[in-house]
């Protein structure tokens, strides 16, 4: 599978607020995600589960959103502030290589991989990634949409989650995506 980032004028199409009919972040991330927790966002783009994270997490909590995009890290966090959320937001501009995530080593409760995984150029190095910022049983919902990855793919990539201690814990209903929920064991 060929490995492309999303456009980010696509972006705004994402945020698009007539998607929340189909894909409502408050009912995907309801009992997942609580006051106080540390959540990673990898791909954000400009924010559509993003502003949803940081008002469950609240102030004592912590998004850490990171995208190989600024110009989708810029308009982010100005719906951050303008929302009146950017003070929980961590914001970073990483490499398609790395996620930059050495300083949230086993730090993170739950990951939110939404049609993101695909795009990274080494799967099992995304999910090392993970493994490495997530505390022992966190929890890591990774959904790819249907019409760009296919059973086969989505099959592989869980694979190489269990490759990196990651267990199956559920397999939700999410409209037009494969979806799992992980936990680090």
């Amino acid at each position: 599978m060929a490995h492309r980032v999303c456009p980010s004028w696509l972006g705004y199409i994402l945020i698009c607020p007539l998607r929340r009919w189909s894909d409502n972040p408050v009912e995907i991330l309801a009992g997942r995600v609580r006051p106080g927790m540390t959540v990673l966002e990898p791909g954000p783009g400009m924010g559509f589960f993003t502003l949803d994270l940081l008002r469950m997490v609240g102030t004592s909590g912590r998004v850490v959103a990171v995208d190989v995009q600024a110009r989708m890290l810029e308009r982010l966090k100005r719906r951050a502030d303008k929302a009146g959320l950017l003070a929980a937001l961590d914001a970073r501009l990483v490499s398609p290589d790395s996620m930059g995530l050495g300083d949230y080593a086993s730090l993170v409760d739950f990951t939110l991989a939404f049609a993101v995984v695909h795009e990274f150029p080494d799967v099992g190095g995304f999910f090392a990634e993970v493994a490495a910022a997530s505390k022992a049983g966190a929890s890591l919902l990774l959904a790819e949409p249907k019409g760009h990855v296919t059973s086969t793919h989505f099959e592989a990539e869980l694979k190489a989650a269990f490759e990196h201690g990651f267990t199956l814990q559920d397999r939700p209903s999410i409209r037009r995506s494969h979806a799992a929920l992980l936990k680090k064991g």
